[in-house]
């Protein structure tokens, strides 16, 4: 798809072609804001999106010297994946501790302070890594040089040998090029979470799932499972001339690395509350790991499998 027609709900494909819907579901995921003075460089790279800016960023690694610098920056909320950022610190310093002694890992963090799973990362990030990371709170990135390897943020200027920088993130193109991004300084689309139709005037036969949505739930990939599913829900029973389940709960699990060997949990479920219109957090049915371990991170990997085989089945 390279265009659509929220109003005359229709979509442009790629060879030209125009299908007709009856009703359209989006998941375009995120895109990324400017950063002044990255241009095209790829020697920063975010590497928020797998291929090749991962394999980019592990064989700048790789080449750093031991005793070198990277630095690792995290963007303002919301972004994808909350602890995604604080797990790959976690992981890039026990990596260092190994093959690359004697480094350091600036993270300089937009956020005031951890923006999921605080307890065990920060135990992470102040214990377990202290000799390794430097966490910079409220940094945020105002400049990039690529040149010289320099960012400017609000904290000050950094160097470093080898830069991680995860730019501000928005609404994939097809939301945001057609109106559809009306929440959140104009970055994600509103829906209505009973059926994840746009809350734009005109468009709501467009249902927005995953990153590109502004929820009360976090942007990850196990809640865009969920999304999914009550999507579907209310598409059906739209399309029969009903209404969607006008009680709808989604649930999320997440694990992160903090080391290379273990891992931390945390789960959460959600509920929609009629008064706020959206879902909100279940705080009997939310729970958290007091710690990591190895068995968590077996668990991680039974996780991912079944998420994934769920997803694309």
């Amino acid at each position: 798809m390279t265009a659509i027609d929220p109003v005359g709900v229709k979509v442009t494909l790629a060879s030209g072609q125009v299908l007709s819907a009856d009703r359209i579901v989006l998941a375009p995921g995120i895109e990324f804001d400017e950063v002044p003075g990255l241009g095209t460089s790829d020697r920063m790279p975010h590497a928020w999106k797998a291929g090749t800016q991962t394999s980019l960023l592990a064989s700048q690694l790789a080449a750093m010297p031991s005793g070198g610098t990277a630095i690792l920056s995290i963007p303002k909320v919301p972004y994808r994946c909350p602890p995604g950022p604080y797990e790959r610190a976690c992981l890039l310093a026990d990596w260092m501790k190994v093959n690359k002694p004697g480094s350091k890992l600036l993270v300089l963090d937009a956020n005031a302070d951890f923006t999921a799973e605080k307890d065990n990362f920060s135990q992470a990030f102040y214990g377990l890594h202290a000799n390794v990371i430097q966490y910079v709170t409220n940094a945020e990135v105002t400049q990039a040089d690529p040149a010289t390897m320099t960012l400017n943020t609000t904290q000050g200027q950094f160097k470093g040998d080898v830069v991680n920088l995860i730019p501000r993130q928005r609404a994939g193109t097809l939301v945001t090029a057609n109106g559809l991004a009306n929440t959140t300084e104009g970055r994600f689309a509103g829906v209505d979470v009973l059926s994840y139709a746009s809350t734009v005037a005109g468009a709501g036969k467009v249902h927005i799932i995953g990153d590109s949505s502004a929820t009360t739930q976090p942007k990850a990939g196990h809640i865009a499972n969920q999304e999914a599913k009550v999507c579907a829900d209310a598409i059906v029973r739209l399309l029969a001339g009903g209404t969607p389940d006008p009680a709808p709960v989604t649930s999320s699990a997440c694990y992160s690395t903090i080391t290379m060997t273990q891992a931390s949990w945390l789960t959460a479920v959600f509920q929609y509350n009629a008064a706020s219109a959206s879902m909100q957090a279940v705080a009997a049915s939310s729970a958290a790991s007091v710690g990591w371990s190895s068995g968590d991170y077996r668990d991680m990997g039974t996780w991912f499998n079944a998420l994934m085989a769920d997803t694309f089945a």
